[in-house]
């Protein structure tokens, strides 16, 4: 490679940096419609597969249908949230007493000064501001409902004139075809992954409900949700989620048995369905490197903070998609990949 193609690639990885990171505000809620679209018309085609009603149906409605239901349970989850969120305050006094009870014991047991201090830290700790500290973070994605509702609205109308548009800007029929291939490629990948994704994410969820519910934790729905919304994050996302009911179940029940059975039975369910299930079913439908999704988890992390956690793989898998169908770039898709081989 010429040093004048070195420099301008340096110049072009530059600028996308700077766009993508002082552009986040417009991007973010871009990209999030972009993959709210992709589960719509994953919805849509599950509803044209219904017997006779299916097929019959116009794509209006179809699109209606799917928007309202994905919409819809976003409404009810956020009121549930809400009315949890509303409990773990009502109960503040409650948990800084059995926390001052679980300091004491450390302290008598251990005779050292240690837990005092801790004391004094807890003492100082605003049980609200950690509240709404966690809350902000859960609903950050969730900042712009506004905006991203008006792009997937356009999204859908302009959805039966893509197809005019793109053949307009063909230049022959060959290259028509390969962009509605490429077209074609991402979002089954896109909308797999974000499907089946979400439903492992929700059997992980419901399965942590049950087993909190029964253990007795409180706002067991919240922690369940908390536990479904950063399954979506790779890797580290499941240790964060087991982490945080095991350590409020120290709080709540001022023992340690009850975090010890929450960190265990949790911690199984994710063992088993991110480690056992999810790679069973996923197996086909991403084709990317481990330590390619640990650099981009970091890189998106640093650029776009927890939404880029959450975007980092579907962002990824386009990616590579793009870079596959190029034969210029196709060895960069090439090492992204998980095992060397990309389909063209």
């Amino acid at each position: 490679m010429k040093t004048i193609e070195i420099a301008a690639l340096l110049v072009i990885l530059v600028f996308s940096y700077v766009v993508l990171y002082y552009g986040r505000n417009l991007l973010i809620p871009l990209i999030i419609a972009l993959f709210i679209w992709f589960l719509i018309k994953a919805i849509r085609n599950q509803i044209f597969k219904i017997p006779v009603i299916g097929k019959k149906l116009p794509l209006f409605i179809k699109n209606i249908l799917s928007t309202a239901l994905m919409f819809g349970m976003l409404g009810f989850i956020v009121n549930l949230i809400s009315k949890n969120i509303q409990l773990l305050n009502s109960n503040r006094s409650d948990y800084e007493i059995k926390i001052k009870g679980l300091t004491d014991n450390l302290e008598q047991t251990f005779n050292i000064n240690i837990a005092s201090k801790f004391t004094e830290f807890l003492n100082e700790m605003n049980f609200n501001e950690i509240l709404g500290n966690l809350l902000g973070s859960i609903t950050e994605l969730f900042g712009s409902t506004f905006t991203i509702v008006i792009y997937v609205l356009f999204m859908l109308l302009e959805e039966s004139y893509f197809q005019i548009k793109l053949k307009s800007l063909a230049r022959s029929d060959g290259d028509f075809n390969s962009a509605n291939a490429v077209i074609a490629k991402i979002e089954h990948s896109v909308s797999s992954y974000l499907s089946l994704k979400t439903i492992t994410s929700l059997l992980t969820g419901l399965l942590s409900f049950i087993a909190l519910s029964i253990i007795g934790v409180d706002a067991a729905i919240f922690w369940a949700f908390l536990i479904f919304l950063l399954n979506y994050i790779p890797t580290i996302g499941s240790l964060v989620a087991t982490s945080f009911p095991t350590m409020f179940a120290l709080i709540e029940f001022g023992d340690y048995t009850h975090a010890i059975l929450v960190l265990v039975v949790v911690g199984s369910i994710q063992i088993f369905v991110g480690n056992i299930l999810e790679p069973k079913i996923m197996s086909s439908s991403l084709n990317i490197s481990s330590l390619v999704v640990l650099i981009s988890l970091a890189f998106w992390a640093t650029l776009w903070g927890i939404t880029g956690m959450f975007l980092s793989v579907p962002i990824m898998v386009i990616a590579m998609i793009i870079l596959s169908e190029f034969e210029s770039t196709k060895p960069i898709a090439i090492l992204l990949s998980e095992k060397g081989a990309v389909s063209k």
